[in-house]
């Protein structure tokens, strides 16, 4: 893996100063028009992963991106609200096989942490440490915190997530258009026709803050997107309001957080990048195939659509594949709640996995 990278001097989405205004303005703008162009191509999610590529393809050519994680977190705080006008009614028929598949969902990190930590110790090269996290099918965020807590290397760890997660959402949607004929557009996920009063406002405002206050004050994980999500989960559940984010936002969302992926590949160039895709590549063919085995055998469990199990275990991150559920109308609730879990699941069993698996590498370095 290259040295340049691992060395990287800043982190490219951090706490922007004055200084760094041009920077963010022209990341943004590289983003709006990679959204654009994929939007006129008729692509899959158009507007998150055309700001992936065009940031992504420009950090590559050494252009700096630099991304504020304050507007960031703001956006993650109004795809929680998002998420949450997703949840109707309708989903209290479903819910009752839940835990089914939440259950096989924490066999299904154990699995694929041990077998994804085995490619990256031993095909890969890493240390065990770092192969540990770069293999946890966890969020970025927390695998790069734990990783730099226990001695890995956090960077590497870093551009692994962000190739898995890249690939993920670039693939599944494709597939899904070739294989299962889902139209890809962006789908108006937006407030009604008649537009939002001045109570739908404060509900969704309500349900931001209070969502992200109450989250972080019980240490729910990602409690950005998870408080919000689930306070305006019962207030669209009430019927208190029926209303969501303008679609305006929601592509400003997308296009933000595409452009935090895209710009973490800094410090990469394109001759790195084989490597990168190869390693990266490979290692989300093989979380993707445990993901298909266990949303397969889950259907014939459970008559849960393969499309729905197969979003829900995918090895993307919790924001970005809630919103490729948005984008394909499967049962967003469904697969965000699933993907909620796997995060909790990660941040509370994977620190013991990594200690009782560390504890057996070093026995056998020994010998």
């Amino acid at each position: 893996m290259p040295e340049n990278f691992s060395k990287a001097a800043r982190s490219p989405v951090r706490h922007l100063t004055r200084a760094d205004l041009f920077l963010f303005l022209r990341t943004i703008a590289i983003g709006v028009v990679g959204g654009g162009i994929f939007t006129v191509l008729n692509m899959p999610l158009p507007w998150m992963m055309g700001a992936m590529v065009a940031t992504g393809s420009m950090t590559l050519a050494k252009v700096e991106m630099a991304m504020d994680t304050r507007l960031r977190t703001l956006m993650i705080l109004v795809l929680g609200v998002l998420l949450g006008s997703a949840f109707s009614p309708e989903i209290l028929d479903r819910i009752a096989l839940w835990p089914v598949t939440l259950t096989a969902l924490v066999a299904y990190v154990f699995v694929s942490t041990i077998i994804a930590r085995l490619f990256f110790r031993f095909v890969a090269g890493f240390d065990r440490k770092t192969a540990f996290f770069a293999g946890v099918p966890g969020g970025l965020n927390e695998m790069v915190i734990l990783s730099q807590a226990a001695g890995g290397d956090d960077r590497l760890v870093s551009v692994m997530h962000s190739t898995r997660i890249f690939l993920v959402v670039m693939t599944l949607p494709i597939m899904f258009r070739v294989i299962e004929d889902f139209d890809p557009a962006m789908r108006t996920f937006g407030a009604s026709e008649g537009g939002l009063d001045v109570m739908d406002v404060v509900f969704l405002a309500a349900s931001a803050v209070v969502g992200y206050s109450l989250a972080r004050l019980i240490r729910i994980p990602a409690p950005h997107l998870t408080g919000p999500m689930i306070v305006s989960a019962t207030v669209h559940l009430t019927g208190l309001t029926s209303a969501a984010p303008p679609v305006v936002l929601i592509a400003a969302a997308q296009v933000i957080l595409g452009s935090a992926v895209g710009a973490r590949f800094a410090g990469l160039t394109f001759r790195d990048l084989g490597r990168i895709l190869r390693l990266g590549g490979t290692s989300t063919v093989i979380l993707l195939t445990i993901s298909a085995i266990f949303a397969l055998t889950l259907e014939a469990i459970t008559d849960i659509p393969f499309e729905s199990l197969i979003l829900a275990f995918s090895p993307g991150g919790l924001t970005e594949m809630s919103l490729v559920a948005l984008a394909l109308e499967i049962d967003t609730a469904f697969v965000a709640t699933h993907h909620i879990a796997r995060i909790s699941v990660v941040v509370i069993a994977v620190p013991f996995l990594f200690k009782l698996l560390d504890r057996g590498a070093s026995k056998d370095d020994d010998l």
